[in-house]
């Protein structure tokens, strides 16, 4: 996994929350690999393997959008990708921290985002 490399997985919600939470996360991380869309699905999952657009970098987070209902949010990369995540994403939303656990290279965290 790169050190740009990021997993989020989001329950809670529909897929329009999960949309508001990716979108969030773009500034720092770029386009992830596509966007939450089956409305159908319990959990949604996105992939961020870049670095943030042009014109971006350092944003995310605000202005992006607001929640209809608690979202629970799993990022999992490297330890500086989850911290920058999770800074984003604190930013962004009303957080509480969930905990986190640590391997060798990767880190996970999870967050519970408040409407």
């Amino acid at each position: 996994m790169s050190g740009t490399q990021l997993t989020v997985t989001l329950s809670g919600g529909g897929a329009d929350d999960a949309r508001v939470v990716v979108r969030a996360l773009e500034g720092t991380f770029g386009a992830p690999d596509e966007l939450p869309a089956d409305e159908n699905a319990t959990v949604h999952t996105a992939t961020f393997d870049g670095e943030p657009e042009a014109g971006r970098a350092g944003g995310g987070g605000e202005g992006s959008g607001r929640l209809s209902a608690p979202v629970t949010v799993t990022v999992q990369g490297s330890p500086e990708a989850v911290r920058r995540a999770s800074d984003t994403l604190t930013r962004a939303f009303t957080a509480r921290d969930d905990g986190a656990a640590s391997g060798d290279q990767e880190q996970e965290r999870e967050l519970l985002l408040e409407p």
